[in-house]
């Protein structure tokens, strides 16, 4: 009996002696994560921060690509509306200038062929094209090339599949041509350094800036009324017995594509009796 009263009050001593034991580790783990605390609090935030920074940049990249993606496709439908409309306009000249070949032949009789323009002067020393079309086809020197606009210049050389046209602007050529409004009569040629004049115009004509000037058909090369351009400005310059006439083309011969080439000689036109 006095054994088990023992062995009880010590088992009581041993469990008391282990509470306090454990109390008293307990207190200094607890300063130590006391004192921890801010050190993992502010190693979390960072960790949350990084995991948010790479999240935004995989967002960024992710945003950069669709914005690329929809770069080259905007690009892609910016490249398909001008191939569009510069086969809408290429088709419309071409129209054009199968309207004038119809009416060459309906109205005048007149065979033609369509020629590609494909080069031009380089020297700077005369104004003249090249076109893709030459003896093979009928081509001749002295044939008159028209553009959709109206007079481009005569051939003055061929070759098989080839032809050099001298433009109505160079200081070489000459056209016999009239102002629309009033009759005038003139010929028409190149100044040296752009444009066209209208030579040998009397000074008692009243010309105007905006008249249209035509073709006289007396030259044998151009068709009766073909347009030449427009008068752009009138001078009475010093004594002399005619004007001072200048004449912008009607059409543009650095924008030139296609032209087309009169095979045959125009209708003859009779000189216009004085008075």
């Amino acid at each position: 009996m006095l054994t088990a009263s023992a062995l009880l009050l010590l088992s009581l001593h041993l469990l008391s002696t282990g509470a306090h034991s454990w109390d008293r580790a307990a207190a200094p783990q607890a300063l130590v994560m006391e004192a921890l605390r801010p050190v993992q609090f502010a190693s979390a935030r960072l960790a949350d921060a990084a995991i948010d920074l790479i999240r935004g940049y995989v967002d960024l990249v992710g945003v950069q690509r669709e914005n690329d993606a929809l770069k080259a496709e905007i690009a892609q439908l910016n490249a398909e509306r001008a191939e569009t409309g510069e086969l809408r306009v290429e088709n419309q000249r071409l129209s054009e200038l199968l309207a004038l070949k119809d009416a060459a032949k309906d109205k005048l009789g007149l065979d033609t062929v369509t020629a590609q323009v494909i080069g031009s002067d380089a020297t700077g020393l005369s104004r003249t094209l090249i076109i893709d079309t030459g003896a093979d086809s009928g081509i001749m020197p002295g044939m008159a090339v028209m553009a959709r606009d109206g007079a481009v210049g005569k051939i003055i050389a061929v070759s098989p599949h080839a032809a050099r046209v001298l433009l109505i602007d160079d200081h070489n050529s000459a056209l016999d041509a009239f102002d629309q409004r009033t009759q005038a009569r003139g010929i028409i040629a190149g100044v040296p350094d752009d444009g066209l004049t209208m030579k040998y115009v009397d000074r008692a004509d009243d010309l105007k800036p905006g008249d249209p000037v035509v073709s006289s058909g007396l030259d044998g090369i151009f068709p009766h009324g073909t347009l030449v351009g427009y008068v752009s400005s009138v001078r009475r310059e010093g004594p002399g017995l005619f004007l001072s006439v200048d004449v912008s083309a009607a059409v543009n011969f650095k924008h030139l594509d296609r032209v087309l080439v009169i095979t045959q000689q125009p209708p003859k036109v009779s000189e216009p009796s004085p008075g």
